[in-house]
């Protein structure tokens, strides 16, 4: 940001201006940069720098300038406690800052700390082979690459082949040791760690990249070892409290505008302005989740299911689901405590009921509270709503189990700010 800065003096003035100028523009700016951060984290700029999110670089810094361009205007013309007003600096900081930092983030952040790549072998099946060894080989950001892949469900010698990737000189193993195929070949590997060969665990690697659990792994023991349900006392009343005040400073707001959502509601179409629907709470109970009516007739869930072609949204309604201002009534099911501000999405019953009898574990993400926003709604490419997708569901439940095991303040925070940005960005699900 700094040396934007001053490359935008040396642009804009012919070279360096004077030293109180200087001392000025720095001085104003630091206030704005610290803002700047914050944009740039709830824009996702600080998210793991995977393929898919290299991919996204240049228009999340692109977007993310372009709002701090407006937080800069607004700044330095509202606050009369500086004296300068940079019309012509922001917008050549902008070229400037775009392009440094988007070069900064492919070719010199991402190279810190990284010189030649270490060899590794990876030994597992499944999916989330194929995944690993594609984010890892084609990112420049991890300290090693895969040389060799040893495919449990396919490779026939694995002792031989585990024998000779070992001779080649790899430093990394990552290896599903809990594959009893694999069991076998524990002692050649044993054998190797005094050799300075660092061993990682083949799930652990893909829900640190990846930020959900692996599918392949769900099942009774991964359960027992990482969903014991444990009180959070400090947890659970920071979210409660968090739930009371923030539902209320947003039901002065949804007050103050609901007479005239639905006087709007009213003129566009007949019908009721609020409709109520069915959904799984915690614990597998029912509940009743408050809206306003988005379409022609009174969708309660399964009416939007089945006469999806007959029952179209209304010119209002596009409205209210764009903004989210359809979902403020369910500050009262907040309230009420059936709902949290953040947590996995409520499910409509029919739907779960098929889920439940079809993908496997699936009725473990009723163990917590659902919530308005969640992980799966922020990090799923297309997550299911009111159709039945079981491979798509089966990935939502891969990133909720993800949040039931690691919710903590810090990550109910961090899905606020990103939702924030959802919103804002009206880019959500």
């Amino acid at each position: 940001m700094y040396i934007s800065l001053v490359l935008m003096l040396i642009l804009n003035y012919s070279g360096l201006p004077d030293r109180y100028f200087i001392i000025e523009h720095f001085r104003a700016f630091s206030f704005v940069f610290i803002i700047w951060i914050f944009v740039f984290f709830v824009a996702g700029l600080y998210e793991k720098h995977t393929v898919l999110f290299k991919n996204k670089l240049p228009s999340i810094i692109l977007n993310a300038q372009l709002v701090n361009s407006s937080v800069a205007v607004l700044f330095f013309y509202l606050i009369p406690f500086f004296s300068i007003t940079p019309k012509t600096n922001l917008f050549i900081y902008l070229i400037i800052s775009f392009i440094l930092m988007l070069s900064w983030r492919i070719y010199g952040y991402s190279n810190i700390g990284v010189g030649k790549k270490e060899k590794a072998l990876i030994i597992g099946s499944g999916q989330e082979l194929s995944d690993l060894i594609n984010e890892v080989n084609n990112n420049s950001r991890y300290e090693f690459s895969f040389i060799t892949s040893i495919n449990l469900d396919t490779d026939s010698d694995v002792g031989a082949l585990i024998s000779k990737s070992l001779e080649s000189g790899v430093s990394y193993v990552v290896a599903d040791l809990d594959d009893q195929r694999i069991e076998p070949f524990l002692p050649k590997l044993y054998s190797m760690i005094y050799s300075d060969i660092r061993f990682i665990d083949k799930y652990k690697l893909y829900e640190e990249i990846f930020d959900k659990i692996p599918l392949s792994l769900i099942g009774y023991t991964w359960f027992l070892e990482n969903m014991s349900l444990s009180p959070k006392y400090l947890f659970d009343l920071f979210k409660r409290v968090a739930d009371i005040v923030i539902s209320l400073v947003l039901g002065v707001f949804a007050l103050i505008i609901t007479p005239f959502v639905i006087l709007a509601i009213k003129i566009d179409s007949r019908g009721k302005a609020f409709i109520v629907q069915k959904r799984i709470g915690q614990n597998n109970n029912q509940i009743d989740v408050i809206k306003f009516r988005t379409m022609e007739k009174d969708d309660a869930g399964e009416m939007v299911r089945k006469t999806k072609e007959k029952n179209k949204i209304t010119r209002v309604g596009a409205v209210l689901r764009k903004t989210r201002i359809d979902e403020l009534p369910q500050l009262w099911s907040i309230l009420r405590g059936h709902l949290s501000l953040i947590g996995p999405r409520p499910e409509l019953p029919s739907l779960a009921k098929i889920y439940t009898e079809e993908v496997p574990y699936y009725n473990v993400r009723h163990i917590v509270k659902p919530g308005l926003s969640g992980w799966a709604q922020l990090y799923q490419e297309n997550p299911p709503k009111f159709e039945t997708r079981h491979d798509d569901t089966k990935t939502k439940l891969s990133y909720d189990l993800y949040y039931i095991k690691n919710r903590s303040i810090m990550l109910d925070l961090k899905i606020a700010l990103r939702t924030i940005k959802t919103l804002l960005s009206r880019s959500g699900v």
